[in-house]
């Protein structure tokens, strides 16, 4: 006789139970609702930067197979910037829109189910040429940047918020993916929330690869303070939450895991 599986105990056990087809309402979808926006507007008072366009970036060829067998966590950086060339072409690997579907739908250089593509990538900018440091919010849909913040404090105050994870302060840029559920929860309904983790894992790899092809190396981080990071971000931590991020900067050899 077949054991008898226990019931779920505890938070993540509740939340894969939960989250089962089985137990899923009908999505607004369904119910005929329209769905979001496909990208948080820019605000109007905030100044945006052009990026260089993806097919005008020069980048080093790369062989898939040396670029996945060269992937580490890279912790310690050299002091030269990162190019906002190379910025943008990580902007772009990570989540660049190769066309669209009217309003309907974004179809991005990584897999997002029901091309929902429910992030949004602000970035701490430390040592990138030709860019403040501060906080920015890549514009996916017209491949910009908008700059937000400029308080020199901002990256402390990150850090400390990153349990004082001390690499952040040392990277040239700290890419910031801030899941909007309901972009994913209003074709899917609570399973969504699963999406949006698949999503930032999704980004983080490529972010990894395509680094390699411009000399950076890169450090997913996990350990942070979701009130504190929503408090600096300006997002109320639920409608708009800190999902994932990751460190990036010019390799000088360092420790890798």
């Amino acid at each position: 006789m077949q054991d008898k599986i226990p019931p779920p105990a505890g938070t993540g056990r509740e939340f894969t139970e939960k989250t089962k087809y089985r137990y899923l309402p009908r999505s607004d979808q369904e119910r005929g609702l329209p769905q979001p926006p496909l990208e948080i507007s820019p605000s109007p008072d905030k100044p945006v930067i052009d990026l260089p366009e993806p097919d005008a970036i020069e980048v080093p060829p790369l062989d898939l197979r040396a670029a996945i067998e060269k992937r580490r966590s890279i912790r310690a950086y050299a002091r030269e910037p990162l190019s906002i060339a190379e910025l943008a072409f990580l902007l772009w690997c990570t989540q660049g829109v190769q066309r669209t579907s009217g309003t309907y739908a974004t179809f991005r250089t990584v897999p997002s189910a029901g091309a929902r593509h429910a992030l949004e990538t602000y970035l701490l900018v430390n040592n990138v040429a030709g860019l403040e440091p501060g906080l920015y919010r890549y514009l996916a849909l017209s491949h910009r940047l908008q700059q937000l913040d400029t308080d020199p404090a901002l990256a402390v105050r990150i850090t400390e918020a990153c349990l004082d994870q001390q690499f952040i302060l040392r990277s040239g840029v700290t890419f910031l993916w801030v899941a909007v559920p309901y972009r994913m929860t209003w074709r899917y309904s609570e399973r969504g929330y699963r999406e949006l983790h698949k999503d930032a894992g999704h980004a983080c790899q490529n972010l990894y690869l395509a680094a390699e092809a411009v000399g950076c190396g890169v450090c997913a981080v996990a350990a942070y303070d979701d009130d504190a990071m929503a408090g600096i971000l300006g997002i109320d931590g639920v409608e708009q939450f800190l999902i994932y991020l990751a460190t990036v900067g010019k390799r000088e050899g360092g420790r890798g895991s």
